[in-house]
């Protein structure tokens, strides 16, 4: 009974976890198609703080964190050089 109780608590918390850092994700992608460079930076530090908590709590895995951060950083410098050109 208290390890079904605890199990209930804990993939709320994840499942809360995993949704701020979808949102926060989409918050850069948007970023990104509008062209707004400020707006993805900014948002990539907040997700990037986001995954990096979640995988040191072992939300997700901490190569999952890595390489979506990766992926995001991406992105934005692509944007970001673009806009330089």
């Amino acid at each position: 009974m208290k390890r079904a109780r605890q199990a209930e608590k804990r993939a709320l918390r994840n499942r809360t976890v995993r949704s701020s850092i979808k949102t926060a994700i989409k918050k850069i992608e948007a970023s990104v198609s509008t062209g707004k460079r400020d707006d993805a930076r900014k948002a990539l530090i907040e997700a990037i703080k986001k995954l990096k908590s979640a995988a040191s709590k072992g939300v997700i895995h901490k190569n999952t964190a890595s390489r979506k951060i990766s992926r995001l950083t991406r992105k934005v410098n692509a944007l970001t050089e673009a806009g330089a050109a």
